[in-house]
């Protein structure tokens, strides 16, 4: 079984991924200081795996650290780097919090993956590359804007390091072998259908769904809706919400595109969503509909960095790398309130 290295893979996104690696025949391997994901997730992968994931805690930060785990596992054959601080709002609240921790730790794992030529890398990147894109759906060709936040600043600065990186080794055509792929995602949702992971964030959630969830479960008073004066069918904004178990099938499938790629040196970008937009106020109505829940809600202002709409065009990614969005999203908000049951018993 070929050994990934999973950075954040506690978090929600990375603990999916996990498992869809072990599904796919891989040797997930997990790398995660929990400063935002609960160890208890660990349990949970255990239980659907059946066995134990190894994993090591520290930060991705510290070269020193991750030199310990290469030297330790060897044969390394692609790293899923998930690790980064990831709120929108906090990110514009604290700016040096975000480019120090999610810069730092990708320009670290890249010197590691170059110097042990560790040859598949893929990127969390993000849809807010694309700022508020003039034209929708976006494609990969959309012109990367200005972010709204900091946040999207470091995913923005992230790609350009990566494809930097990628420049400078076709430059020397040496014998290194570096193929890297950003998978800029769109607004994942839902949990594992086992209902033994989901998203299962520390302190006030930032984003959408746990809100929500929480609220109805009785953890919050309610949940605010930001803006309803934005220019869409009901004035909330518009996003592009995909399954998290979509989203991480898509992971298992971009190793393998790189893996079956013929080139020495690789970067792309690829969109990953549904390919289809929605506002806030019809997720609330779509939960309340497949649950039978009612969601204590609020109109307040608008929240700083959010843009007004963003959704997905992903023919690219489907052509590429074989992959395509299955799970509805009345299936997430489903599944996604049955994991916060088991939270509340």
């Amino acid at each position: 079984m070929r050994k990934i290295l999973v950075t954040g893979g506690a978090g929600y996104i990375g603990s999916h991924t996990v498992i869809e690696l072990h599904n796919a025949g891989y040797d997930p391997i997990i790398v995660d200081d929990f400063s935002n994901s609960e160890k208890q997730i660990l349990n949970g992968i255990d239980q659907i795996l059946g066995r134990k994931v190894k994993v090591y805690e520290g930060d991705c930060k510290d070269r020193r650290f991750i030199q310990q785990i290469l030297r330790i596992e060897n044969e390394i054959s692609g790293i899923i780097h998930f690790a980064a601080h990831k709120a929108v709002g906090e990110s514009v609240k604290d700016p040096l919090k975000y480019y120090e921790n999610n810069l730092h730790s990708l320009i670290t794992l890249l010197y590691e993956v170059t110097f042990n030529r560790i040859p598949n890398f893929v990127f969390s990147s993000s849809c807010t590359v694309y700022g508020q894109p003039e034209v929708l759906p976006v494609t990969e060709d959309t012109p990367i804007q200005k972010a709204k936040s900091p946040y999207g600043s470091t995913k923005i600065i992230g790609e350009d390091i990566i494809a930097d990186t990628v420049r400078s080794l076709e430059k020397f055509k040496g014998d290194s072998v570096f193929k890297a792929l950003s998978l800029r995602y769109f607004n994942p949702i839902g949990a594992h259908p086992t209902t033994h992971i989901g998203e299962y964030p520390l302190g006030e959630p930032a984003n959408l769904i746990p809100y929500l969830t929480q609220t109805v479960a009785g953890w919050r008073k309610q949940l605010t809706v930001f803006g309803n004066d934005y220019n869409t069918s009901d004035g909330t904004c518009v996003r592009d919400y995909i399954h998290v178990v979509d989203l991480a099938k898509a992971h298992v499938k971009a190793l393998q595109y790189l893996d079956g790629s013929k080139d020495k040196i690789l970067y792309d970008s690829l969109n990953v969503g549904i390919g289809k937009g929605y506002t806030v106020l019809e997720l609330i109505k779509a939960f309340e509909k497949m649950t039978g829940k009612k969601v204590n809600h609020q109109i307040g202002d608008r929240r700083p960095g959010d843009v007004e709409q963003v959704f997905a065009d992903v023919s690219k990614a489907e052509r590429l790398l074989d992959w395509k969005a299955e799970e509805s999203i009345e299936d997430a908000l489903l599944h996604a309130w049955k994991w916060q049951e088991t939270l509340t018993r």
